[in-house]
């Protein structure tokens, strides 16, 4: 009952909300939407602890019957385990503190807030449909909640043309991940005869070699499906090549991008790879492409991130580049170490976002770095909460970070394979660089002098306590999460923790030599975090002229490096391009020319007749009896020919 109510009263809230906000007022409807997320916070973790104390035991909570129709059969039901449990406790608490933040930031919108607090409420309910889902049914249908309500939210002010365009883009690249993601549950209803987990993961082994002719080339079953859903899974969580929408989801309220990339939309491709966990075990390959995209994406974000000067996409490249930390522990069968980064990660993260949203919210919506400087003494609560982010981001002990992403390193490394290698390189590469950017970002912002217009700094002021209050408790769980968390996810009791929800295959050991690594790889990550504090300190503060020459020394590099590796404009030129130029001769010829061209053209060959018939109707009705009377004896005389 208390796991059903976690669930469930985010949608109550999102409906009362968005259904009689109008009706009631946005404070009321603000209220609403805020108490459902106190009773699911509540709730979350309480279901969890329950499970996790033995007062609960892990089970299916059946909600009955949803789709029918012959052999296909699909129940509504949440899965009680560990991975859904601690996920719902996550994702519950971490929304809630958003809600909360959320009444001081957009106090002064002038949208209606009801609107802002249903999609809220509603993004958070269809995250919690998507890890409680029993079935791979119920999952699509938060996958695709979270997207919908991703496009809402991200252009909630609609009239702002860059909004607009960043929800449209956001929305499109998920669907082109989500069509292989859907054709790769068909095959597995194909393979299976079902969609419900409790039928697929006992089954796998069984069908191990089984294979599908595709191009004319054999491959494994398992591994085609395996490949389908990681694309899936790339669209969601912005993997490198898929990550394009993310960036500019920014274009949002600062709420909405804590919420997309702290505990909702971009997480849900982590946690996919962690339920499916008992198939991808048997799809090697697959597994060794979703290390390689992982590692590649977190060193790919991390360069990325160095050259940002908008606050919140050097935090949304840093979400980008840990996501591709989850994917390689993921990749090497580390899943604990991926969930375990995923919850230390959305601690962090959504304080690192919240806090640049009282940054902003104090400068009077200023976002540029380089207008920023000086300000710790004007916002000391800010600058605090926004250290303490930053340390738990750069892996400093006893932070969040250095637990759970020194656990993905040494994972990496444990691996012991060509593919596990290059993943230990790229992420020891971006552990430097995360510290590197996520300092430049605090010194540029706090420290040294002033850039702000004088007139701004004028008014800036430290945020309200319904903005500083979720701040500080998010600071407390990226303090204390990594320690709190450490023996469940991948310490000594971490095998009775995750048994029956993550799958470790027989050969899969990499846990128990997470503790066997060589000591200088467990202190890389601390060694290339403190390097890259280190090297923005100098640069940001000893010498703050030497980031200008390096930008004019290595003009192309800094130029590939601001303007994203270019993915942009070479998705405009090979793809948006010639796709406008085809949808322009389709809509010429096909739909102007050919579909309006012939009735059009039928229009014009009869028009001269037309016009000689219409002279017919003179209005006299002595003409039109004549009329009548001339077709009837003509219809009559017919009819005697013809008999």
């Amino acid at each position: 009952m208390i796991y059903a109510l976690a669930v469930f009263a985010p949608l109550a809230g999102a409906m009362v909300s968005g259904l009689l906000g109008r009706a009631i007022g946005d404070r009321a409807a603000m209220a609403a939407s805020v108490l459902g997320m106190v009773v699911a916070a509540i709730c979350g973790p309480l279901a969890f602890f329950q499970l996790t104390s033995d007062v609960a035991h892990p089970g299916v909570l059946d909600l009955g019957t949803w789709m029918e129709a012959g052999k296909f059969h699909v129940e509504w039901a949440l899965r009680y385990d560990t991975l859904s449990a601690a996920m719902v406790a996550m994702v519950s608490f971490v929304a809630m503190l958003i809600h909360v933040y959320s009444i001081g930031y957009m106090a002064h919108d002038s949208y209606p807030r009801y609107r802002f607090f249903a999609y809220l409420s509603l993004f958070t309910f269809a995250m919690l449909m998507l890890v409680t889902a029993d079935n791979l049914a119920q999952l699509f249908f938060g996958w695709e909640g979270v997207g919908l309500c991703s496009y809402l939210l991200i252009g909630y002010w609609y009239d702002r043309p860059s909004a607009c365009a960043a929800a449209i883009k956001a929305f499109i690249v998920n669907r082109v991940a989500d069509l292989p993601f859907a054709v790769g549950l068909a095959l597995i209803f194909f393979k299976f005869g079902s969609i419900e987990f409790a039928t697929i993961f006992p089954a796998v082994a069984q069908h191990g070699h089984d294979t599908y002719m595709l191009f004319g080339t054999s491959f494994s079953a398992i591994e085609v499906i395996g490949f389908l859903l990681f694309i899936g899974a790339m669209g969601k969580s912005a993997q490198l090549g898929l990550h394009v929408w993310l960036p500019d989801a920014m274009e949002g309220p600062t709420p909405v991008s804590a919420l997309i990339h702290a505990a909702t939309m971009v997480t849900a491709g982590v946690f996919l790879m962690a339920r499916m966990s008992p198939l991808m075990e048997y799809a090697p390959y697959a597994l060794g492409f979703v290390t390689f995209i992982g590692a590649s994406t977190a060193l790919f974000a991390a360069t990325v991130g160095c050259c940002q000067n908008d606050i919140k996409r050097v935090i949304a490249y840093s979400t980008c580049s840990q996501l591709g930390y989850m994917f390689v522990a993921a990749g090497v069968g580390a899943y604990q170490a991926s969930v375990f980064h995923l919850i230390t990660h959305a601690f962090f993260k959504a304080l690192l976002f919240l806090a640049a949203g009282s940054v902003i919210h104090a400068m009077s919506d200023e976002q540029d770095l380089r207008k920023m400087g000086g300000l710790a003494k004007l916002i000391p609560w800010t600058c605090t909460v926004m250290w303490i982010g930053n340390l738990a981001l750069a892996g400093i002990p006893p932070l969040a970070g250095s637990y759970s992403k020194d656990a993905i390193i040494s994972a990496a490394f444990a691996a012991h394979s060509s593919v596990g290698n290059y993943a230990f390189i790229c992420t020891v590469l971006a552990a430097f660089l995360t510290a590197f950017y996520s300092w430049r970002l605090l010194f540029m912002c706090f420290h040294g002098r002033s850039r702000a217009d004088h007139h701004v700094l004028s008014h800036v002021h430290e945020s309200p306590w319904a903005m500083v209050g979720p701040l500080l408790v998010l600071a407390v769980g990226a303090v204390t999460a990594g320690w709190a968390l450490h023996g469940w996810f991948i310490g000594e009791e971490w095998k009775h923790f995750w048994a029956g929800s993550i799958f470790n295959g027989p050969h899969n050991e990499i846990i128990e030599h997470l503790e066997h690594v060589p000591g200088w790889v467990e202190t890389a990550p601390l060694v290339v975090g403190l390097a890259g504090i280190a090297l923005a300190y100098y640069m940001y503060m000893l010498s703050p002229l030497t980031p200008i020459r390096l930008a004019e020394r290595f003009g192309g590099l800094y130029r590939f490096l601001l303007n994203k590796w270019y993915f942009d404009e070479l998705y405009d030129c090979i793809i948006v391009r010639p796709l406008f130029r085809v949808s322009r001769v389709f809509w010429q010829t096909g739909d102007a020319t050919l579909i309006d061209g012939v009735p059009n053209g039928l229009a014009w060959l009869t028009s001269g007749s037309s016009r000689q018939i219409v002279k017919l109707q003179t209005g006299s009705l002595a003409v039109y009896a004549f009329s009548m009377l001339i077709g009837v004896v003509v219809l009559v005389g017919l009819f005697m020919i013809c008999r």
